[in-house]
């Protein structure tokens, strides 16, 4: 922006221009001041000026829309005190969104429900912003988590004729929960969490769609408990993930190997 600001105000060094660049940028400065060589047509920088007006008026009314949502999470009941249960620190390596309103809404949503979702895997402040815009701050309008889950349209519906399933697949819903979700599950790839070793399992053996689509219903699920029930958020850790799933592969060996009059040894640690 303090580039396209020079431009704008008539600055036409393109060593002037590359000065301003943040210290962030990689390239250097040699190639940065090449791609700013221009021949600086006069439409072009009509068009830039209107750009840029336009950006600082969209700014405006993100920065007025965030106002509006804070006030109306402030008329939410409170949950905690805060004095009383402060909000922890936030956990290291979880960045946040870009796109996160100015005040802090991980409070506020601490707050509110009593959940610090940012110790929770896979979920942020404005996942769990999205869900509870559509789906209200207690979960109160579903009995169970089935039924949210199915409102969110992320489980399998079974096409049948004569008693035989032709086809499995989730029904096609506009929900703006269900995205968030889906969302939050891509971010599940590189977590070291039990949940992101179930995704990353899941997507190696039915690809990235369904293995998001199955991951976005476990987000919902215990989303859904946190929120209804009270329940803290426990990571029980990839190494835990591991050690079940061996388990899991084990006893379905047994009994495989038990049908054909075989017998499986497991060989002791040493």
């Amino acid at each position: 922006m303090a580039i396209i600001g020079a431009i704008l105000a008539g600055e036409r060094d393109c060593w002037q221009l590359a000065a301003l660049a943040q210290p962030g940028v990689k390239a250097i400065p040699a190639d940065i001041a090449k791609s700013l060589e221009g021949n600086w047509r006069e439409e072009l920088l009509f068009v830039l000026r209107q750009e840029v007006e336009l950006y600082r008026v969209y700014r405006e009314n993100i920065a007025a829309c965030d106002v509006q949502l804070r006030r109306h999470l402030e008329s939410f009941a409170s949950k905690i005190d805060l004095e009383a249960q402060p909000i922890g620190p936030k956990p290291k390596g979880k960045k946040g969104s870009r796109n996160a309103p100015e005040f802090d809404l991980r409070t506020e949503l601490y707050r509110i429900t009593g959940i610090d979702w940012a110790q929770v895997n896979g979920v942020d402040a404005l996942t769990a912003q999205t869900v509870i815009a559509e789906a209200g701050a207690d979960l109160s309008a579903f009995p169970s988590e089935k039924q949210f889950a199915s409102w969110l349209g992320l489980c399998p519906t079974n096409e049948q004729s004569g008693g035989k399933i032709l086809k499995r697949r989730t029904r096609k819903v506009i929900n703006r929960a269900a995205a968030a979700f889906r969302t939050a599950a891509t971010t599940l790839r590189r977590s070291q969490s039990y949940l992101g070793a179930q995704y990353r399992r899941l997507r190696t053996r039915l690809g990235a769609p369904k293995a998001i689509t199955a991951m976005a219903r476990k987000l919902a699920c215990p989303f859904y408990r946190l929120i209804k029930h009270g329940q803290q958020y426990v990571d029980k850790g990839t190494e835990y993930y591991e050690a079940r799933y061996r388990e899991q592969q084990i006893r379905s060996l047994t009994t495989r190997a038990q049908k054909l009059g075989l017998q499986v040894i497991i060989p002791q640690a040493a």
